[in-house]
């Protein structure tokens, strides 16, 4: 339906009204289901097209970086495209902290950035910027698109740019593309005799309403994407790769965002390991560290904190990656001082290892080769597991050995309270299904080496493209949004308070959540830097305590605010789980006592590790 009720191609009551519900109208045809709007006066023949429609769902954020981060948190956690809608100048440019989260994550974004007409443009007019390829590089796809005329030609290739754009949004490499979009006064759907002739489309229905098939509307440009695939023999060639390989290991990385949303990926990835005898080290970020698929395959959490000892036990010739650069470090490091045939199985064929440690990198579908892999290996695993304790029957035993070595250092009062035990929590207490979105810094690292694996349905997200900070709580309000999954969202108090604003998603996105904030008053990830030995200026330049009391954010946002020692977390996330509304939890802690306390509860571990390792050598 058009803004005055008439069917398309009837009645429009201007140009602008007409090319902005033409465009809308392909992009929901092409899919798109949800659309991020920031309340602006250019942009208010998009924003009354989107509004128009029962099919698409309409959020209302009233800052842009917030907007961007929202759309961005919910195509993250779907694997489909979010739109975004915003009005010209610098609300465009607000949008580029997340389109660059969204290039490297490859999370499929599309930005609709209202404009002024040309002639306005390098003129000293107001609010008028050049928005040309303004972001770069950082976009898979940049259209500027021609100023609105009723001409049946320009309204076919509008229609052919829309389908466009949201195929390039999920191409290989997913990513967001940029449509900017000119438009001349008047902006509302007011009448303009002439603007739109009766008989503009001279008889050519494709132009005026698109194409249909068996009654239903279809995307003008219906693109039939697909991932590549390897041939049998390159497919043979590397199964005799793993094959050969006395030990090896599968490496579970950052999933992207398409394969989130794919339920194949996880067992697929988990089952290859399973099937060929290799232990799975599973990121938290992989989708493969929790779900179903862990009762079945050797999954293992926790070796960011015992690498060496892992890898010392199990000795891997191979290491099958999937996936992003995984969120440790030491892993990273330690696979890449070892004489380790690196596999790296990318759908894009994208270098995803910043230490050049890759010999082989496979261009192809990541389940398909973990699939065919598997059935080409079948029975591998009962070959080496025969004769003495099996590598899976290790790395399994070292995990177990980790967690009880963390436990142990729990209880013990002369180690003290650490961030990781929050981020253990949060995670082993959180419902099934839940969607866990921890923020970057010490959370997400946390994350990764105290909460151990299990077979609950649990989705840990974090935008680690770019690893910002900034946006994170419109972020996981954006994950919220698109399932009906409890949110869970862990973040530290800088990143708190670098999005306060995106709070304001709570009431008008109809999100509820609940919220931790692990509050050491500065940035408590600066201790585990070199920096740290030199003061000043580590305390004032790079700690950044900022002494601020968030208290206030629960009667600004209307949200239950509770602060709770380290000792009473568990109970008390336990308790506000599952509540009406949001709440949010602070727990305090100080930064350097935190600091000392996870490198003791760390070694404590490691400790329990070597036993662990002892006991093999003496078998």
């Amino acid at each position: 339906m058009t803004a005055n009720g008439d069917e398309p191609g009837d009645g429009y009551p201007n140009r602008n009204v007409l090319w902005a519900e033409t465009l809308v109208e392909e992009l929901a045809a092409g899919g798109l289901e949800a659309v991020v709007v920031s309340p602006g006066s250019r942009s208010t023949p998009l924003t009354v097209a989107v509004a128009d429609r029962d099919d698409l769902s309409a959020f209302s954020v009233l800052d842009e970086r917030a907007a961007a981060f929202f759309a961005l948190g919910r195509a993250r956690r779907t694997g489909e495209p979010t739109a975004l809608v915003c009005t010209s100048g610098t609300a465009a440019a607000n949008y580029h902290p997340a389109i660059l989260e969204a290039s490297q994550a490859r999370v499929p974004l599309l930005a609709l950035t209202a404009d002024r007409p040309p002639e306005l443009r390098d003129s000293g007019a107001n609010q008028t910027v050049d928005q040309e390829k303004l972001y770069g590089d950082a976009v898979r796809w940049y259209r500027d698109l021609p100023e609105p005329e009723a001409t049946p030609r320009k309204l076919k290739r509008l229609r052919t740019d829309a389908a466009r754009a949201l195929a390039e949004t999920r191409g290989t490499p997913a990513g967001p593309v940029h449509l900017n979009c000119p438009f001349r006064k008047p902006l509302e759907p007011t009448d303009v005799p002439g603007d739109v002739p009766e008989g503009w489309d001279e008889g050519d229905d494709r132009a005026s309403a698109g194409r249909f098939e068996d009654g239903e509307r279809r995307p003008f440009v219906r693109t039939e994407a697909g991932r590549p695939t390897l041939s049998a023999a390159r497919l043979d060639a590397l199964a005799d790769v793993v094959a050969d390989a006395e030990t090896g290991v599968v490496v579970a990385g950052p999933a992207d965002p398409v394969d989130v949303a794919r339920e194949d990926y996880a067992p697929a990835v988990a089952g290859l390991g399973a099937t060929v005898g290799f232990p799975v080290l599973a990121d938290v970020l992989s989708t493969v560290r929790y779900g179903p698929h862990v009762a079945d395959a050797p999954v293992v959490g926790g070796y960011d904190g015992y690498v060496d000892g892992l890898l010392d036990a199990v000795d891997p010739d191979v290491a099958l990656r999937f996936g992003a650069s995984p969120t440790s470090k030491p892993l990273r490091k330690a696979l890449a001082e070892r004489d380790v045939q690196q596999v790296l199985v990318d759908p894009a064929g994208e270098w995803r290892d910043a230490e050049f440690a890759t010999d082989t990198l496979v261009a192809a579908d990541p389940v398909h080769v973990a699939r065919e892999l598997a059935e080409r290996l079948e029975g591998a695993v009962s070959e080496r597991e025969s004769g003495e304790r099996s590598a899976t029957e290790r790395a399994l035993a070292l995990d177990e050995a980790f967690s009880d070595g963390v436990a142990s250092a729990r209880v013990d009062v002369s180690v003290g309270a650490f961030e990781g035990e929050v981020l253990a929590d949060v995670v082993a207490g959180a419902p099934d299904p839940s969607t866990v979105v921890v923020s970057n810094s010490m959370p997400v690292r946390d994350a990764d080496r105290f909460a151990a694996a299990s077979e609950a349905d649990v989705t840990v997200v974090a935008n680690r493209g770019a690893s910002g900070i900034d946006g994170v709580t419109s972020t996981a309000l954006g994950a919220g949004s698109a399932t009906s999954d409890e949110l869970v969202y862990v973040t530290g108090d800088l990143a708190y308070y670098h999005d306060m604003n995106g709070l304001l998603s709570l009431s008008r996105c109809g999100v509820d959540a609940t919220i931790v904030v692990v509050n050491n008053d500065g940035g408590g990830i600066f201790h585990e830097l070199p920096i740290a030995e030199f003061e000043p200026p580590f305390t004032e330049q790079f700690q950044t305590p900022h002494g601020m009391d968030f208290a206030a954010t629960g009667d600004l946002y209307d949200l239950a605010f509770e602060r709770v020692a380290p000792d009473a977390f568990a109970d008390a996330y336990e308790r506000v789980l599952g509540t009406a509304g949001t709440a949010v939890l602070e727990v305090g802690f100080d930064a350097a006592a935190s600091h000392d306390a996870r490198d003791a509860a760390t070694e404590r571990a490691r400790e329990t590790v070597r036993a662990e390792v002892d006991d093999f050598d003496a078998q």
